[in-house]
This record gives C-alpha cells, sequence and structure tokens, in this order.
C-alpha cells in the first residue's frame, strides 16, 4: 500500500503516531513516515487514516476496502476526446486522476520524461537522506484508476499548438484536444561543467539524487558543503547534523530562508543553524569548487577569501523550470515560468488567453487577486495539487462552469526539529508582528502585513493556528491584528513597544533574464508580439 500525508493540512495531533506507530513518527510537530509500509500494518495505518481529525492522510485506492459508487445525479456528464498530461509527477499525476473523477472518458496520455511511476518530492531532503525511508518508497498513492497511456522515459521537446501535437525526443507525435502543461522544475546546476562533474558534488531534485547523496552522507565524508540556505539546502543540513556530519552552508542572501520568508525569520532560522553545529556563512558565495587533480572534489574557495575543506558538496541555488521545449511555442514562456489565467489557461505572447492549453504546478506563473492580481509561479506541494485540480475540472468544463485558482499558498518545511509552516506569500509584506509563542524557544506565529492587511503568517511549532490565519488572509483582515487570542502577547519579540515591525523582504522582481518584447505589424489585425531571446 502506499500512504502520503498532506502536510499542509496536518496540524500535529499525532493521532496517527498513537494508531500506527510503525509507520508514523512526530517529533515534537514534524511528522515523519513511511509511504510505503508493509502490509501487516495496512489494518493500522487505516484507522490512522480514518482517525485523522483534518483527514489529511490519503491512501492508495488499493488500500481501501471498497469504494461507495455514486448515484446517478452526483455522477459527472461523460466528456470526450484526446488529452495529453505533459509531466508526470505531482501535479500531472494529480490531474490525471481529477479528470477521470470530473467524467472524462476519452483517451489520456501522460507523457514523463522519468522511466518510473510518479511519486513524492519532498521526502527526498529529510526521510530518504536519513535513510529512514528507500528511495522506492516514495511513490505517489494511487487515488483512482486514470486508465491512461503511460509514455514514460521520453521527454517532449516541441509543442505545435497550432497543429495540437506534442512531439518527443524519439521522433513520435502525440495528438491532443486538450494539453496540459506540467513538466515542472529541475535543480540549477554549479555554473561551471567541469566542477560540476567532480566526484562529491551533487545536486538534489530527482529520485536518483536522492539516493546518490544518500550513499554519500552513509559513508561518512570529513565535511559536507552547502551552496544555499533556501528550504532545500537547510533541510539538508539538517539532515547532516541529524548524522553528526560537520557541515558548512554557504548563503549569498543575508540569512538563510531570507528569499522565502523576510529577515526577521531569516535571522531566527540562522541562530537555529548554528544552535544545531552549523557552520553558516552569510553573505558570501563560493567562486570555484576545488580538486585534488583527479576528479575528486577536495574544497572550495569563498567570496571573504577564505576556503572551506570539504569531500561532499550539495548546491542548492534553486531550480530552473522547464519550459525550453516551449520556446517556439508562441506561448508566454520564459524562465518565469508559462504565463496563464486564473483558470490555468496559457496565454500566448500576445496576452491572449489559449482555449486548449492549460498550465498547472511549478512552471505555471498566474495572477492571484488576493496579492493585487500579481503574477506569481510557485514551486510548493500544495500549490501542485490545487492547480492541478482546478486545471482539471476547467479542462472538461464549459466557461459558466469553470473555476478559478484562489488557494492561498501554504507550505512546510522540517529542520532542526522545528515544524516550520507558511500561509500566504511572506514577501508579499511591508511589516511583520509576533503574535503567539515565543521566537527565542522557537515556538511562536509570526503575522505578515502590507499596507494595513493580513497577507501571510508562518509558524514554527505552531501549525494548529494556520488555518485561522488562512482565513484572516481570505477575510482580507487588518495588520496588525487586533483580536484576543489564546497565547497572550508574545514573548521576546517585536519592535521596540513588541508590535509591528519591518518586515525585511527581499525586493520583488521579475525575472526577464534579458527577454524582449518585440511588437511588429499597424493594422490592429495584423499586430503580433514576439519574444526575443538573448543570443
Amino acid at each position: 500500500m502506499r500512504v502520503i500525508v498532506d502536510l499542509t493540512r496536518c496540524q500535529g495531533y499525532g493521532q496517527c503516531v498513537f494508531l500506527a506507530p510503525d509507520v508514523f513518527t512526530m517529533r515534537d510537530e514534524a511528522l515523519l513516515y513511511d509511504l510505503q509500509p508493509a502490509d501487516e500494518h495496512r489494518e493500522h495505518v487505516l484507522r490512522a487514516a480514518a482517525a485523522c481529525p483534518v483527514q489529511a492522510i490519503h491512501l492508495d485506492r488499493t488500500a481501501l476496502s471498497m469504494h461507495p459508487p455514486l448515484d446517478r445525479e452526483s455522477r459527472p456528464q461523460p466528456v470526450g476526446g484526446r488529452i495529453v498530461i505533459v509531466g508526470a509527477s505531482l501535479a500531472g499525476a494529480r490531474a490525471a486522476e481529477v479528470l477521470r473523477r470530473d467524467g472524462f472518458t476519452g483517451e489520456l496520455t501522460m507523457i514523463g520524461d522519468e522511466t518510473r511511476e510518479p511519486y513524492d518530492r519532498p521526502p527526498l531532503s529529510k526521510q530518504v537522506l536519513t535513510g529512514q525511508v528507500p528511495p522506492e518508497h516514495t511513490l505517489l498513492p494511487r487515488l483512482r484508476e486514470v486508465d491512461a497511456e503511460l509514455l514514460f522515459g521520453t521527454p517532449a521537446t516541441v509543442l505545435d499548438v497550432a497543429g495540437k501535437r506534442v512531439l518527443l525526443a524519439d521522433g513520435r507525435e502525440v495528438g491532443f484536444d486538450r494539453v496540459l502543461l506540467a513538466t515542472g522544475t529541475r535543480a540549477r546546476p554549479w555554473p561551471d561543467a567541469a566542477e560540476a562533474a567532480l566526484h562529491g558534488v551533487y545536486t538534489l531534485r530527482d529520485a536518483r539524487d536522492a539516493a546518490e547523496l544518500r550513499q554519500a552522507l552513509a559513508a561518512g565524508p570529513r565535511r559536507v558543503l552547502i551552496l544555499g540556505a533556501g528550504f532545500t539546502g537547510s533541510e539538508i543540513a539538517s539532515v547532516c547534523r541529524e548524522l553528526d556530519l560537520p557541515v558548512t552552508v554557504v548563503e549569498r542572501g543575508p540569512a538563510p530562508l531570507y528569499n522565502a520568508m523576510g529577515g526577521v525569520i531569516g535571522d531566527i532560522a540562522a541562530q537555529l543553524q548554528r544552535d544545531h553545529g552549523v557552520d553558516l556563512r552569510t553573505g558570501t558565495t563560493v567562486t570555484a569548487l576545488e580538486s585534488d587533480g583527479a576528479g575528486r572534489l577536495t574544497g572550495a574557495r569563498l567570496s571573504d577569501g577564505s576556503t572551506v575543506e570539504a569531500d561532499v558538496a550539495v548546491v542548492a541555488l534553486g531550480s530552473v523550470r522547464n519550459v525550453e521545449w516551449l520556446r517556439d511555442s508562441g506561448l508566454a514562456a520564459g524562465v518565469w515560468g508559462v504565463t496563464c489565467d486564473a483558470g490555468c489557461r496559457a496565454v500566448d505572447v500576445n496576452g491572449l488567453v489559449t482555449d486548449d492549453v492549460f498550465v498547472a504546478g511549478d512552471i505555471a506563473r498566474f495572477p492571484h487577486p488576493i496579492y493585487e492580481y500579481q503574477f506569481m509561479s510557485l514551486e510548493h506541494w500544495g500549490n501542485a495539487v490545487a492547480q492541478a485540480e482546478i486545471a482539471a475540472h476547467n479542462m472538461v468544463s464549459d466557461q459558466a462552469h469553470r473555476w478559478p485558482h484562489l488557494s492561498v499558498p501554504v507550505f512546510w518545511s522540517t529542520q532542526f526539529g522545528v515544524n516550520i509552516k507558511s500561509v500566504g506569500v511572506p514577501t508579499f509584506a511591508d511589516q511583520v508582528v509576533f503574535t503567539q509563542g515565543s521566537p527565542a524557544e522557537r515556538r511562536f506565529v509570526a503575522v505578515y502585513g502590507y499596507q494595513g492587511r493580513i497577507t501571510a503568517a508562518v509558524t514554527f511549532d505552531q501549525a494548529m493556528w494556520l488555518e485561522f490565519y488562512q482565513h484572516q488572509i481570505e477575510q482580507a483582515a487588518p495588520f496588525p491584528p487586533d483580536f484576543r487570542h489564546v497565547g497572550g502577547e508574545a514573548r521576546g519579540a517585536g519592535g521596540a513597544d513588541g508590535g509591528p515591525m519591518p518586515a525585511r523582504v527581499p525586493e520583488r522582481l521579475v525575472a526577464a533574464a534579458g527577454v524582449t518584447v518585440a511588437v511588429t505589424g499597424h493594422d490592429p489585425a495584423e499586430r503580433r508580439a514576439s519574444l526575443m531571446h538573448p543570443r
């Protein structure tokens, strides 16, 4: 059987740990679990799923004894045609299930560049690296039979929008009536190819990466060097300390997690890392990776003139969206992702919404009404699931019954024994205030505001507050919060008077990487835009 926990919903009640202790474990509020437990634990897992107060545990359809049939009135009307999903990870797999759930009875094809079935990626930087879960136990549960043609192991290379076909690397063509683009991201490589190829240099994005890095960590390196202190880099550093491995983290910004949560939370994250023995170097970069002359990593030179000796280095410098294959498609696709409307319909280079091309997951760049309709791309588990459901529903619905993607972003991270969760967009803020708990004890709620309204909240081991603040964000509640609440005033936080303080978030930039838009034609019927890519 396969198990997955929606950690955006999990609030740390621990009922699953009590009912199935051989499958679920909890460290403070951080839940860890085996994604593919042995059959002998089946009954215990079923009880745990039924007892979960927030219904966050999802099981493979084969783990359930029966599915109650839909009555005739609630059964969706059948929809035919041919739908192609390009991208067979979380968003693509979820979209396929929703298509069948919502009545799609036509031909369904899933195209993916990896050879294995869709799997869950968050455990790769957590349970897999510690050895708690093998990489092959991260397969996503099949919530329903999708009856699809699976073209795995061959990436898509061209999207012909006018001809309604997808071209594959092996020369095959796949036609469609509607297509969903969900090709996700890949790890950003170290820019020097020769240095990146050194033995001991790793990235972490897929299951093979995780297996190789796990083997390297299990061998007991002298020191691990991590380039980047975002969520992936910080989680890997946490695993290293859990394995009692010396680790140095080099971060260009002023603090870990700065780009996602700003400087106030970043300072707390920095102290958390240092308290756990991490050699954290902020405000500096790695300028070169060094070798022994025989192709093995020996260390790195830093921009401040210092050096670090290490025989394992993990490049955690963010991700690259997999959109190169769309370059000549006529869509508004670039380093920013693929632009779409709130209904997940792709936008072409002229700014017109397409009818048959949809986008979901990490590559989707969409306008969010809560955040002044600004376009954003969210590389979070919860967004991939929610957006895939919206896209799939809209692909088989007429205009009057389509839904907008209005979910408030939620994401989580487990590192150094702390369960970090966020709702909203913390970087869309000008102030932040601690409303519950104690930052000094690393158990608190921080609420972000922008021009007098709440826009986000971050919790450290206080996940039960997340749903409350999600509702506050959705209702455009005033900032700073003026309600009385359990927990009283936050201790050891805030400005001089304990109130709001500057959020210290990074400047919001639009990634363009030199791409220019050119407009040609004079008559309104002839005017067209095109993307001018740098040479």
